[in-house]
């Protein structure tokens, strides 16, 4: 009878033990969910204005941070900035990666179909991303290495280039939802696993090509790999203005603070790319 007594006092506790685990839960997974519709809806409705433009203008709202930029927020939401200045030195270092990823797209999508060349370059992607990673890099060292890297890139795939306007047909039904899948699914792996990874690492992760990537994915099988090409080619300037951004943002990360510095480094990149836009007009 003693025995069931104990047990009969415990289920209550085991219910508040558990309503008190739910509450602690909740409110992170509500959080997670925010921070990943947050940045699909930027990512998703800065892509569809892309696809209706002429690839210039597409490739200069593709390299804005409307993926990296959001993870970076809600990193900076939950690290201090120290945290914060080492994830923006993996970013900066990552992004001469997503230069090489363009590179061998231009170069892939000439004569392979839309998967083969979104694999090769991811996989180029990764390699880079990862042997750059092993370099005891500085942000100074970083930046003149993208100032070097970038002008070349250009230069490579200048005969890719050209300005037709984009005539795409109707995207098939599965494409939005996907797009905001694959930006939220990077929202919460950048977020989840920044205290396992690290701050190296997690940067790394921030500047996934996800955006360039779903444009590819949709683009390409609807336009061809030529008009595609030159979207995702118009797109180094931007990137490399997308450099400059992250070595201000993490130059100031120590002085004036994470979220001061990437509201900064967000201004530097509107203004790098909307000069672009004027100097092509």
């Amino acid at each position: 009878m003693e025995g069931d007594g104990l047990a009969f006092r415990s289920g209550p506790i085991r219910i508040r033990e558990g309503q008190q685990a739910v509450q602690m839960i909740l409110p992170s997974l509500l959080l997670l969910a925010a921070k990943m519709g947050t940045a699909a809806l930027i990512v998703v409705s800065t892509s569809i204005l892309a696809e209706r433009s002429r690839p210039f203008l597409a490739a200069m709202l593709a390299t804005l941070p409307i993926s990296a930029g959001p993870a970076l927020a809600f990193l900076a939401a939950e690290h201090p900035p120290a945290f914060m200045e080492k994830a923006l030195l993996g970013a900066l270092v990552t992004n001469i990666a997503t230069g090489i990823y363009c590179l061998i797209y231009a170069h892939a999508a000439q004569r392979l179909s839309t998967l083969p060349s979104l694999l090769l370059s991811l996989a180029g992607w990764a390699a880079v991303a990862l042997a750059l990673q092993r370099v005891p890099w500085t942000f100074a060292t970083a930046l003149v290495a993208s100032l070097v890297v970038y002008p070349v890139l250009i230069r490579l795939v200048r005969r890719f280039l050209s300005n037709d306007r984009i005539a795409a047909p109707p995207r098939p039904w599965f494409a939005i939802p996907l797009r905001a899948l694959a930006v939220g699914s990077l929202v919460a792996a950048v977020t989840g696993l920044s205290w396992t990874l690290g701050p190296s690492l997690s940067g790394l992760l921030t500047v996934f090509p996800i955006v360039l990537s779903s444009l590819v994915a949709i683009l390409q099988p609807r336009i061809g790999g030529g008009q595609t090409v030159a979207v995702i080619a118009s797109g180094l300037p931007g990137l490399m203005g997308f450099a400059l951004a992250l070595a201000l943002a993490g130059w100031l990360v120590a002085p004036l603070g994470s979220f001061p510095a990437l509201a900064i480094g967000l201004g530097a990149c509107l203004a790098w790319n909307g000069a672009l836009v004027l100097r092509a007009r």
